[in-house]
C-alpha cells in the first residue's frame, strides 16, 4: 500500500503543487481545501490520472471538529497518514498594524496558526510510536515574512508564520524520539493565486527587483523543497528550515 500525506490547502497554488509531486512519487493524497470544491475535485482528477489514489476533504482548519473530520475520513479512505503538510493560510490586505481589527487578526492567527497546531496534533497522534504509529514526517509552510516581518503590507501574516517556525522547533524536539521529522519550508515571493485574492495580483513582478535572483518562485519548486523534507532522503532532518527565497 502507498503511503498517505494529507496536504490542507492544496486546491491551489504551493499546496496543489505538492499534491501533484507527492503523487508522482507515489503518494496517496488527500486534498483538503476549505471552499473551492471545484478546483480541488480538479487536482483529485489530475492526481488518479498519474495513477493515485487521492480524495478532496473539506475542511477549515481552523475548526477543531473539521480538523479531526479531516483525519479520520482520510483514515477510512486511503489509511492512517505518514505525512502531512501544513499548508493552508490566508492573507489579508496590505494595511499598517495601526489599522488592524481584531477580527482581523483571529481570522488571519486562526487559520495560520491554530490551524497548523490542530493538523499536527492529529498527525502526531496517528504517527507516533508513543501512540502506536510507524513514524513519518510533517511539513509546515512558513514564509520568508517570519524573518522580515512585511512592514506596512502583512505584518499580521509574518508574525503568524514567526508562530509557525516557533512550531517547527518545538514540535521536532518534543517527537524527535517517536518516529516523526518536523521541518518547515518558508517560501519567498512565489507566483500563486494568494496575491490575486487580496487585491495585488502582479506584486511578485513588482517585488522581484529586490529579490538577489531578481524573478520570483514557481510553486514547483517549493513543492520540490517540501517533498524532499518528506521523503527519507531527509532522514537525519528535523528542527529545519529551507529558504525557497531566491537568496532574500
Amino acid at each position: 500500500m502507498s503511503k498517505v500525506v494529507v496536504i490542507t490547502g492544496a486546491s491551489r497554488g504551493i499546496g496543489a503543487a505538492t499534491a501533484r509531486l507527492a503523487a508522482a512519487t507515489g503518494y496517496s493524497v488527500c486534498v483538503n481545501y476549505v471552499r473551492n470544491r471545484e478546483a480541488a475535485t480538479r487536482v483529485v482528477a489530475d492526481l488518479e490520472v498519474a495513477g493515485a489514489r487521492a480524495i478532496a476533504v473539506q475542511a477549515d482548519v481552523s475548526v477543531e471538529s473539521d480538523v479531526v473530520r479531516l483525519f479520520e475520513t482520510t483514515d477510512k479512505a486511503l489509511g492512517i497518514s505518514c505525512g502531512l503538510v501544513n499548508n493552508a493560510g490566508i492573507l489579508e490586505t496590505q494595511m499598517r498594524v495601526d489599522a488592524m481589527s481584531a477580527a482581523r487578526l483571529h481570522r488571519v492567527l486562526s487559520t495560520n496558526v491554530i490551524g497548523a497546531f490542530l493538523c499536527a496534533r492529529e498527525a502526531v497522534r496517528r504517527m507516533s510510536t508513543r501512540h502506536g504509529g510507524a513514524g513519518g514526517a510533517i511539513v509546515n509552510v512558513s514564509s520568508g515574512a517570519a524573518r522580515l516581518g512585511s512592514p506596512g503590507e502583512y505584518v499580521d501574516y509574518a508574525a503568524s508564520k514567526g508562530a509557525v517556525d516557533t512550531l517547527t522547533i518545538g514540535l521536532a524536539r518534543e517527537i524527535a524520539e517517536e518516529g516523526i521529522r518536523v521541518n518547515a519550508v518558508r517560501p519567498g515571493f512565489i507566483y500563486t493565486e494568494m496575491h490575486a485574492s487580496v487585491g495585488e495580483p502582479d506584486r511578485v513582478d513588482r517585488v522581484k527587483a529586490f529579490v538577489p535572483m531578481k524573478r520570483g518562485g514557481t510553486a514547483d519548486e517549493v513543492a520540490r523543497a517540501i517533498l524532499w523534507l518528506l521523503s527519507d532522503e531527509a532522514s537525519f532532518t528535523t528542527g529545519a528550515f529551507i529558504d525557497v527565497t531566491g537568496g532574500r
